[in-house]
């Protein structure tokens, strides 16, 4: 199993990190566009990361839902960060580059400049970040058709992908939508920063623009689609406008670097460029098979066989790994949850004061927690949230009940403010992120998958108290990847298909790393399966408080 998405952990400006390797091995570079940062490494042929450089993003919030980005912040960004992993190295020792980002959608008029996509009519604001959820009326309307493309992504088109943002982005700034010549996903955005080619993944289009792929039958933009939501004028130029050179992952685009590309990355022209990936699905092909969890999280199954998952999105032919379908379940908010518990928590500023180090505030909670189970005689950690509880969908659910309107709920609160209580609030917020995943994995079974472990990697993959209670709830063992980057490893398996000297398959061999096996605990399982009951049952009475509230006064 996989899943994952996004850069889970934004950081200052680095070009730290590195790693012994042998000097002659073959190196790629890799590019990962997160949410906050965006990240470079070099990678040689056996998947081991020599060095790694990280510089933050700007992120935009205009308003409430409103979540915008700018794409020469992005590619400067990129430029940075390339320029420094490859400053010690010759330019000719990099045999390919491969990029991923987050899947957000960026405008660019004839020109190649940013065409404003915001509320504040700020030019350099020209990208909708995927948790950008304004697109909410859009996204009900296009559901309401019912038209048979919404089997391909669960039954529901999600608020976070790109058509009910193209269909926003028409009504709500027809200037906007009149001037923008190229509408990109973000990783094919910076393919084509790179080579000037206007081709695009079919990860991208598959997942998030509901474009068609199948090996037998249908292929392509369904123009009846389109054309029940207004937006026939796509179909100009051949559609042109999001695409109409469709490649795999990994598929070299023939004219490799750029001139312009390759002075502002310190790479050689013509050196060779992958067809780029989401940063989930790049993870997912790092490790084949993985949760990756992060800012929020997705959880990616490839199978050989066509599976339809109310509420998963999918199946995606071909979008991570070629020849295989693809589901995606998904959390809208994991990392982010865990950040906004703490950072909203009056306990918080005093912790920050009296840590030592380097060590991050949620190691000090996993080690206090540990702590107080002790002093109260308790076998696991688990125990001490008895009596609390939380519904984690704080920015509602992506799946698998595809509801973006639904709200986070804590039961247990009281009126302390130390750090056991935040200790607590933290863990009891560990635990529904991991019984969200035992919700995704419950309708994937139920249809049809067959899971036997699960492969994490991002941010929370480092977080040993995170690791042990997915592996408690779901008693299933759970993987971790000893190379700690697979994002990176992922986009740099790109790179290295770009040179044409290997298949993605015999790559992914090369480069996919081993990983480190952390085992189920047996004598939490009853209660976990407790909590989850209450998990549910917390769902459930929010759906009935909506009823209730709902009724005429």
């Amino acid at each position: 199993m996989a899943g994952g998405k996004g850069d889970l952990q934004q950081r200052t400006a680095t070009t730290g990190e590195s790693y012994s390797v042998a000097a002659d091995e073959p190196q790629e570079a890799s590019v990962d566009v997160g949410t906050g940062s965006v990240r470079a490494a070099l990678v040689t042929s056996s998947g081991k990361i020599k060095k790694v450089a990280t510089c933050p993003l700007e992120i935009f919030h205009p308003a409430p839902n409103f979540y915008e980005q700018s794409s020469d912040n992005i590619w400067s960004a990129v430029c940075h960060v390339v320029k420094s992993v490859v400053a010690d190295i010759s330019a000719e020792d990099v045999k390919g580059i491969g990029f991923d980002a987050t899947c957000s959608m960026v405008a660019v008029d004839e020109a190649g400049l940013p065409i404003t996509v915001s509320p504040t009519g700020q030019e350099k604001q020209n990208v909708i970040l995927w948790m950008d959820h304004r697109a909410h009326e859009e996204a009900d309307f296009i559901n309401s058709i019912g038209h048979d493309v919404l089997q391909y992504v669960g039954g529901k088109v999600s608020l976070e992908m790109q058509t009910p943002k193209m269909l926003w982005l028409k009504k709500n700034l027809p200037a906007s939508w009149n001037s923008a010549a190229l509408l990109f996903d973000l990783p094919d955005f910076l393919t084509w920063k790179a080579t000037e080619s206007e081709s695009r993944s079919l990860c991208s289009l598959v997942c998030k623009w509901n474009y068609s792929a199948n090996p037998i039958g249908k292929n392509g933009w369904d123009e009846d689609f389109f054309e029940q939501l207004n937006l026939r004028d796509l179909k100009k130029d051949n559609w042109r406008k999001i695409g109409n050179d469709i490649r795999v992952p990994g598929d070299a685009i023939e004219s490799g670097l750029s001139t312009k590309a390759a002075a502002e990355l310190g790479l050689l022209k013509g050196t060779p460029v992958g067809t780029s990936l989401i940063d989930a699905h790049a993870g997912g092909l790092g490790m084949i098979g993985s949760l990756i969890c992060g800012t929020s999280t997705c959880h990616m199954i490839v199978n050989e066989n066509k599976i339809f998952v109310n509420g998963v999105w999918g199946p995606y032919y071909s979008a991570m790994v070629p020849g295989f379908w693809l589901n995606e379940g998904g959390q809208s908010a994991t990392g982010k949850l865990l950040d906004h518990v703490i950072d909203t928590h009056p306990a918080t500023p005093g912790i920050l004061m009296s840590l030592s180090g380097n060590k991050h505030i949620q190691q000090h909670l996993s080690e206090l927690l540990h702590v107080m189970a002790e002093q109260k005689n308790l076998q696991n950690v688990s125990y001490l949230t008895k009596d609390i509880h939380v519904w984690p969908d704080f920015h509602g659910n992506r799946s698998p009940l595809a509801d973006p309107t639904l709200k986070g709920m804590v039961s247990g609160l009281s009126l302390s403010v130390d750090q056991e209580n935040l200790a607590l609030l933290y863990l009891a917020a560990v635990q529904a992120l991991t019984y969200g995943t035992k919700h995704i994995i419950e309708v994937l079974s139920a249809a049809g998958h067959n899971i036997e472990s699960i492969l994490v990697c991002g941010g929370l993959s480092q977080n040993p108290l995170f690791i042990q209670i997915q592996a408690d709830v779901l008693a299933l063992p759970v993987l971790c990847p000893v190379e700690r980057e697979s994002v990176l490893v992922g986009a740099a398996i790109l790179g290295a298909c770009a040179t044409r000297k290997y298949s993605i398959h015999e790559t992914i061999q090369r480069m996919a790393g081993s990983a480190n096996i952390v085992k189920p605990t047996s004598e939490c399982y009853k209660y976990h399966f407790r909590k989850y009951r209450v998990f549910k049952k917390m769902v459930q009475d929010q759906q009935e408080y909506r009823i209730l509230m709902s009724e005429e006064l």
